[in-house]
């Protein structure tokens, strides 16, 4: 293990595979709601990888918040521990996508569409990634789901990605590339 006195582990590579190392023992036991079951960590690494290949992304904190986004939201993990180990603007971010737990989910997903102007650009490129990733798996891998639920998911994340444009043009045209295959889903119907 790198000290982390050792200049490596402060460095892009370094903090990016703490991330990746802090999300996969956090979300460790869980699975996606999927065909495939997948383990629940290729959602985060999904999300980096998006950002860096599509949307050329090239800042860590963005990256390793995409890597943490759900590490709040999903489990035991506190906004002081991220703040502590990757630093408070990584924290923030997650933050910024994390939903609250107070609010019933269809408040939540309302928050989202009225948050999603006013998020910083790094929590817009993670929340951006986030729905691109989300709706690529329902339609690679559907969740058992009625066709109705999985179009309101693309309604809802529709309505969400019109709030953060501006952003990436990169990833707003992989996000209308997916959006337009939402057809395959009546013809999942049968």
């Amino acid at each position: 293990m790198i000290a982390k006195s050792d200049k490596r582990a402060d460095g892009v590579a370094g903090m990016l595979m703490r991330a990746m190392a802090f999300a996969a023992e956090k979300h460790r036991h869980q699975r996606r709601r999927d065909a495939k079951a997948s383990p629940y960590i290729n959602h985060p690494i999904a999300l980096a990888s998006l950002l860096a290949n599509e949307g050329g992304v090239e800042d860590v904190t963005v990256l390793c918040a995409a890597i943490l986004h759900d590490t709040v939201e999903d489990t035991e993990t506190t906004r002081e521990e991220l703040a502590q180990l990757f630093g408070a603007d990584v924290a923030a971010i997650v933050m910024e996508v994390t939903n609250d737990p107070a609010l019933s989910r269809g408040a939540q997903k309302q928050a989202q569409i009225d948050h999603a102007p006013h998020l910083s650009p790094g929590a817009k490129l993670v929340k951006l990634a986030d729905k691109i990733s989300n709706l690529s798996d329902i339609l690679e891998s559907p969740p058992d789901w009625p066709v109705d639920r999985k179009q309101a998911y693309f309604d809802q994340a529709a309505q969400v990605v019109d709030g953060l444009r501006g952003v990436s043009p990169a990833l707003e045209t992989v996000f209308d590339s997916v959006m337009q295959r939402r057809a395959e889903l009546e013809s999942r119907r049968a």
